[in-house]
């Protein structure tokens, strides 16, 4: 299965044109972004949990990056409420679960092969720091050999000067309305911007709030193995 797996290309996908598909078990369904594979995938996805859902327990070779969206998510491991940030590594294993139904960003088989931290920030509890501009404010949340991934919160009427991306760039938008030139992406857009890819980003008076991963585009990663050549 191939979705959005020609990373050359520009994404844009925002909720209105969400679709959530069953998994294969009761009561879990996904939103697939983008997908490399089949069941055992090189994927990013929206993932809906409802209350009492859950997954047997399995070990995740290509490693697991998660972000709560709205409820809580477990696992025997602890709960993680909405804003928690995961790094389930290579060859980690766990029983996931939620028992009052959650939403999760989810991303398999993007870890790159030295990199084995396990790793859990609740963001509600973390500290923020000063942007590169005015009205920006940043918190790192994990960065490998290149790859980083962090949340930036966007004050109303701020812009940030146009810029290049060599190793691409991800975007899901978690409140507010974030802009470019290119468009307009209210919260819930996924935006997938590719190599060498540039824009001049803002806001208006909504302000907005930005799950953004930078540089894994190229990089070597675990899943690369799955995707084909369009």
């Amino acid at each position: 299965m191939q979705i959005n797996s020609d990373f050359s290309q520009r994404v844009v996908i925002r909720p209105a044109e969400y679709e959530f598909i069953p998994s294969p078990l009761k009561g879990v369904s996904r939103m697939m972004l983008d997908r490399a594979g089949e069941e055992v995938a090189r994927a990013t996805s929206i993932v809906r949990y409802d209350p009492g859902a859950g997954y047997s327990g399995h070990t995740h070779d290509g490693g697991e990056e998660i972000f709560v969206l709205s409820g809580t998510f477990s696992d025997e491991h602890g709960d993680y409420p909405a804003g928690t940030y995961l790094r389930n590594p290579p060859g980690s294993s766990h029983t996931p679960f939620s028992a009052g139904g959650c939403t999760i960003l989810v991303k398999l088989w993007q870890f790159a092969h030295n990199d084995l931290e396990q790793l859990t920030i609740n963001t509600q509890q973390s500290q923020w720091l000063p942007g590169q501009a005015e009205g920006l404010s940043v918190l790192p949340l994990h960065e490998h050999n290149g790859v980083s991934t962090a949340l930036v919160k966007w004050a109303p009427h701020t812009r940030f000067g146009g810029h290049v991306h060599p190793g691409g760039e991800e975007i899901l938008v978690l409140e507010g309305i974030f802009n470019d030139e290119h468009g307009s992406y209210p919260a819930g857009s996924w935006i997938r911007n590719p190599r060498y890819s540039q824009h001049t980003p803002y806001t208006g008076e909504e302000g907005a709030l930005i799950y953004v991963k930078v540089g894994y585009i190229g990089a070597d990663l675990l899943g690369d193995k799955f995707i084909t050549e369009s």
